[in-house]
């Protein structure tokens, strides 16, 4: 049936008001849709971040475990996210085969006696975990502090008495002989010390992290002082 003229421009004026009022609430929920996703967005990215700086605060806790059998103190964003906590009191991280020697020249009224020695010492370089230990995961980068590394300690290996010589009057004594061992260690240390080793033990240690973070951010380590053990 054929609509009349008169139906037909009532439905023509009836739809294009609904069809206008349907296009402008669809512009509104478009509108605040978009709003709220950028209202929302600042806090939804920074929930992303501080979620994926605690996995990474996690996989750095796992890699000092496994490293130094040390949980160091972690912030992230300057928050702490866990206490540090340590099962030992060093970290030796290379070891090296140093020779020393010492030698003892005493004249007397004329009369020279003579000892010369010789140690082979395996000489540990690494660090002292009593000082600070601490990793700061930033927006940026991952500071990672640790204290300078140290000679830890000179284990003897081979001790040689080379010369033993009496003088005439001038008598070698036990102390003589005791006095030159006891200088080997010492001399062991400063050697191994003045060879670089550890600066080696820094670098290593360096390396191992950036080896097992896998990071997105920039890793970078901070040495800090410490004292040298005797």
């Amino acid at each position: 049936m054929l609509m009349k003229p008169e139906a037909i421009e009532r439905r023509r004026k009836f739809s294009w008001p609904a069809a206008f009022t349907l296009t402008a609430l669809l512009l509104a929920a478009l509108v605040a849709f978009i709003f709220v996703r950028m209202e929302t967005w600042p806090s939804r990215t920074a929930k992303g971040t501080a979620d994926e700086l605690e996995r990474v605060g996690r996989d750095l806790r796992s890699a000092f475990i496994e490293i130094a059998r040390l949980q160091p103190r972690i912030t992230v964003n300057n928050r702490v996210y866990v206490e540090r906590t340590t099962a030992s009191a060093e970290l030796a991280l290379l070891s090296r085969q140093i020779e020393v020697e010492h030698e003892l020249l005493h004249t007397w009224a004329g009369s020279t006696k003579r000892v010369k020695v010789h140690g082979t010492f395996a000489v540990r370089a690494g660090f002292d975990l009593q000082h600070d230990v601490s990793v700061d995961l930033g927006q940026n980068e991952i500071v990672v502090q640790l204290p300078h590394a140290t000679i830890l300690g000179a284990e003897q290996t081979k001790i040689e008495v080379l010369a033993l010589e009496n003088g005439f009057w001038n008598r070698i004594s036990p102390d003589d002989l005791q006095s030159e061992l006891a200088a080997l260690p010492q001399l062991a240390r400063e050697k191994a010390a003045q060879s670089g080793l550890a600066t080696e033990a820094e670098q290593s240690i360096q390396r191992q992290l950036t080896a097992k973070l896998h990071a997105t951010h920039p890793v970078r380590v901070i040495f800090g002082s410490a004292e040298v053990k005797r």
